[in-house]
């Protein structure tokens, strides 16, 4: 998740350098999720204000996130359940070294 300082609604009301900042770091995270993770493709989106699905009311964020060919997305609306192919932790570390290197 790409979350900016600015407490914003709206990435409208998002200062252009922040705006830009956004992005780079979300080409950087790309760079290091296909590394890590060798994934087929990224998912990258934000949801603004609730009808759109936002869940943190009145703050901008981006999510950024690895996807695979038939990956088990669909097992969170269907199976009402989440797979994790590692911990969130594991995650955090891998994540947390390839972006001090």
């Amino acid at each position: 998740m790409i979350v900016p300082y600015a407490h914003l609604d709206e990435l409208r009301n998002l200062p252009t350098d922040a705006a830009q900042e956004m992005m780079a770091l979300s080409q950087k995270m790309e760079d290091v999720l296909r590394k890590l993770y060798k994934p087929d493709g990224v998912n990258l989106g934000m949801n603004i204000g609730k009808a759109a699905g936002a869940g943190v009311a009145g703050h901008i964020h981006m999510h950024i996130l690895p996807r695979w060919v038939a990956d088990g997305n669909f097992m969170t609306v269907v199976g009402e359940t989440r797979v994790l192919p590692e911990t969130l932790e594991m995650t955090w570390a891998r994540i947390k070294g390839a972006l001090e290197t």
